[in-house]
């Protein structure tokens, strides 16, 4: 697949799925622009970027606009930027559910809105959320995560549908763990919060894949590549699924 026209934008962009997704695109001929709110982070990753808040409407849209002025109109959106942090329900706070929120569905709907305009002027487009299997089925100890990310599937599901005649497809790609640092400090949340070890939590939660494994960085990354290409024209409204089989 080449993307030697493309300008694509990936928000969260300084580690993890958002790097790999990058650089995936960039080995793939695009033109890239990562976007986070680790200065040291992006500058890390070697690529043209932007510092913003996804979860700041005005922030995300100032961000854009400078990208677009650097390397042209966007063609793909893929917003990536999340967070997640465990807590039990009964202690759950109206803080804690607004952050997750605010981030991880807020954070597309900017990301989205702030593409929107360029893809409908070229009629063609990609968005796409990396969402989670957490947007599918319910998880102990993190349940504001669940209703952001099933949010987002809500959300690709109903734009997908507004757009279908516009030449923009709208897509959630949803993996189970990943093997990040994002998934490290949630297991050493966890562990400080039950007293159970690394290793234990780190297995058990392995175990809900079949193929008991963690997912790979470069999984999400050639998924978000074949929803870019026009080989994947027809999928639209998808949801996914990276969990050797979990769901």
């Amino acid at each position: 697949m080449s993307f030697s026209d493309k300008h694509i934008v990936v928000t969260g962009g300084g580690s993890g799925v958002g790097s790999a997704t990058a650089k995936a695109f960039a080995e793939a001929g695009a033109r890239v622009t990562i976007m986070g709110r680790t200065r040291a982070n992006l500058v890390a990753q070697g690529l043209p970027f932007q510092i913003c808040d996804v979860a700041d409407s005005t922030s995300v849209g100032t961000a854009f606009d400078r990208a677009r002025s650097q390397q042209g109109s966007i063609d793909v959106a893929v917003a990536n930027a999340g967070v997640a942090e465990s807590m039990l329900f009964s202690r759950m706070s109206s803080e804690h559910l607004d952050k997750m929120l605010r981030v991880n569905l807020g954070g597309v709907v900017n990301t989205w809105q702030s593409a929107l305009d360029d893809m409908r002027t070229a009629g063609w487009g990609r968005l796409i959320a990396i969402a989670s299997t957490a947007g599918l089925k319910g998880y102990a100890y993190v349940s504001a995560y669940c209703a952001a990310k099933h949010g987002v599937i809500g959300l690709t599901r109903g734009v997908a549908l507004e757009l279908a005649k516009t030449g923009i497809t709208v897509n959630a790609i949803c993996p189970g763990f990943i093997e990040t640092p994002m998934l490290q400090r949630s297991i050493d949340n966890i562990a400080d919060k039950t007293g159970k070890s690394f290793r234990d939590i780190a297995n058990s939660l392995r175990s809900s894949n079949p193929q008991d494994r963690f997912i790979q960085v470069e999984e999400v990354a050639q998924s978000a590549l074949w929803l870019a290409s026009d080989e994947a024209s027809s999928i639209n409204g998808h949801a996914l699924s990276l969990s050797g089989g979990e769901i």
